[in-house]
């Protein structure tokens, strides 16, 4: 596995070895040792979880801010545009964001450690949304902030108007945000 660094500092790009030949291709989704060998990071999954969203879904920005969750992302049909947002208060990033594809095709993954918000826009026909995380759902603790707030200023690779939940649809300001210490 190859794990890449990103401009936000804990947030990860993993590479994984993909064996293929013309019957298909076979790799290791998640492997603990080599998890722990190439991130240096000892964690725990407790659950996985499974979405699929068509074109123009946009799900985020979430996070928990008691129980917060570490998630490791994957698609497995399809593409998406992955964002991770620092919300930590004493972090010297907070309020920057990092995104990449994530696809099929690409077999990456993206590692958002707890701290951060997390939240995709699908740019393919639909996409299929894998994620282990490190804490269970805890609907009471979580939040929701603004895809569009201008102070985080994403640039999310949308076609036209994004289809948002509820829960999205009233997501807050950065400014406005509960956010981490």
């Amino acid at each position: 596995m190859n794990c890449l660094t990103t401009t936000l500092p804990g947030v990860l790009i993993l590479e994984p070895k993909v064996f293929g030949d013309d019957r298909g291709f076979f790799f290791e989704s998640f492997n603990e040792r080599v998890w722990q060998k190439a991130t240096g990071l000892k964690r725990s999954f407790v659950q996985h979880n499974h979405s699929r969203s068509a074109r123009n879904v946009l799900r985020g920005l979430h996070y928990q801010i008691q129980h917060p969750q570490g998630k490791l992302v994957r698609v497995i049909s399809g593409e998406v545009f992955d964002v991770a947002v620092d919300i930590r208060r004493s972090s010297p990033t907070c309020g920057k964001w990092f995104g990449t594809t994530l696809s099929a095709e690409n077999k990456r993954q993206m590692w958002v450690p707890e701290g951060f918000a997390h939240g995709f826009c699908v740019t393919s026909d639909h996409a299929e949304f894998l994620y282990l995380t490190t804490d269970y759902w805890a609907p009471e603790f979580e939040r929701t902030i603004a895809w569009d707030d201008p102070a985080i200023n994403i640039s999310w690779p949308l076609c036209g108007e994004p289809l948002l939940s509820a829960k999205d649809l009233a997501g807050k300001p950065l400014s406005e945000a509960e956010l981490f210490d």
